[in-house]
């Protein structure tokens, strides 16, 4: 048998995708696009299943229902090659505390199969501008060193489908406006990048598309407005329970403040 060819990742496409935990509906019938050269935001409540679908997405979890094609392969058909071409970066940081932040990313360097590992932890560590710590065990890092290390792990090799869970957490506004020049390097060279997020603010200028997700169903927002309008007046509407998939965008209404 030939060994597995992975996808193009030009697109990624989601068809009827569910996602059920016993009774509780993180996903419902989700259909949704994503293209190469796009930051595509994901919105919503607490709870609402933003990891759920990143999950989905970065195949460390099975649809109850639907499909997830990477170009024209399921994650199945791509299997291992497919996955070496995600990168992730969720709630639990997947770091080592008792290693040095050098020996986390040489060590998830060669998980990866990369060439140069040394070199390649060291190029991280500067964009992470934690050279000067290099060699300090990561037990000992504040919450946002550890964010800019983790995120460095998740881009080590090269991703072409990027997926992002909160990646603002901790990060100072220097550190904030690093990761946002990140994301848009990533797009222009063809990534695609989905970005879980409650700093609509801070991703409202890079964003290409903003989807919400509330009671398990998908839905594009308009382009009306700033995105914390948006986000808020899609909040302000009874949820959908009969629609499926993304449910039409609705303008939003000029300006105004909404919590996240």
């Amino acid at each position: 048998m030939p060994p597995p060819q992975t996808a193009d990742f030009t697109q990624v496409t989601l068809s009827n995708v569910s996602r059920h935990y016993g009774r509780r509906r993180a996903l419902s019938q989700a259909n949704l696009v994503l293209s190469a050269g796009e930051i595509i935001g994901l919105l919503g409540p607490n709870g609402a299943g933003k990891s759920t679908l990143l999950g989905v997405l970065s195949t460390l979890a099975e649809p109850s229902g639907g499909e997830v094609r990477y170009g024209d392969r399921t994650a199945r058909q791509g299997g291992a090659p497919l996955r070496a071409q995600i990168g992730f970066l969720s709630h639990e940081l997947q770091l080592y505390p008792e290693l040095t932040a050098r020996e986390n990313l040489e060590f998830f360097a060669g998980l990866y199969g990369l060439d140069h590992p040394a070199e390649r932890a060291r190029e991280a560590l500067v964009l992470a501008s934690l050279s000067g710590r290099a060699d300090d065990v990561v037990e000992g890092f504040s919450r946002g060193m550890r964010q800019r290390l983790a995120l460095e792990r998740a881009l080590l090799h090269g991703p072409r489908l990027v997926l992002f869970d909160e990646p603002f957490t901790g990060l100072d506004e220097a550190s904030c406006g690093a990761l946002v020049t990140r994301l848009e390097q990533l797009r222009a060279a063809g990534s695609i990048v989905v970005v879980a997020t409650h700093d609509l603010d801070i991703v409202d200028p890079i964003l290409d598309r903003a989807i919400l997700l509330r009671s398990g169903r998908l839905r594009e927002l308009g382009q009306t407005g700033s995105l914390r309008a948006r986000y808020r007046a899609a909040l302000a509407e009874t949820p959908p329970r009969r629609r499926r998939g993304i449910a039409p965008a609705a303008p939003g209404p000029q300006g105004g403040e909404a919590g996240t």
